[in-house]
């Protein structure tokens, strides 16, 4: 039986581990609260660069109205460029997402989720085909086409003797021959 190595006592003692701790966490919340401050005064400093002071006393409603169509303009030009950013950010975002399922998918270590039975009706079903909720309930029945049985023409039965003694003779023939034209 070999006996397993036993682990190497630490060289700092429990206290000491616990006040360099405390200390370096300190020391983080400090840092902290230099980093916010210091990023709430540059956006400070870059807003009043970018942005002066409006000295709107004294000045006619005509310059009022320039300065307000600047404005507007203004507004357009960051609203675009805001969507424009957006949109890279949801973009890359999308490709980061299939990136990342691509790796997980060539790493081999897909976990298959388990699925439940799912009861759905017909209308439901056909919201999910067709991409809209069905207003109506669809009546399958109602497109079928209907096929009328068309009866067959019995010709009566009748005694072939009396038709034999009508075709003979030339009033017969007649008959015949007129059917035929």
């Amino acid at each position: 039986m070999s006996e397993a190595p036993a682990k190497p006592k630490p060289k700092l003692s429990a206290s000491r581990r616990l006040f360099l701790k405390t200390k370096l966490l300190k020391k983080a919340m400090t840092m902290l609260e230099s980093e916010k401050q210091f990023k709430k005064d540059d956006r400070v400093r870059i807003l009043s660069e970018r942005v002066p002071d409006l000295q709107l006393s004294g000045l006619s409603q005509q310059d009022l109205q320039t300065i307000c169509k600047e404005l507007h303009q203004k507004i357009d030009v960051v609203d675009e460029e805001r969507y424009d950013i957006s949109s890279k950010v949801t973009k890359n975002g999308t490709e980061i997402q299939d990136l990342s399922q691509k790796i997980f998918e060539l790493k081999g270590k897909m976990k298959r989720p388990n699925l439940k039975r799912v009861r759905v009706s017909a209308d439901a079903m056909l919201g999910a085909l067709l991409g809209c909720k069905v207003k109506e309930s669809v009546d399958f029945k109602a497109n079928l086409k209907t096929v009328k049985k068309e009866e067959e023409k019995k010709e009566e039965v009748t005694d072939w003797r009396k038709n034999v003694d009508a075709m003979s003779g030339m009033e017969g023939r007649k008959k015949l021959f007129n059917a035929g034209q």
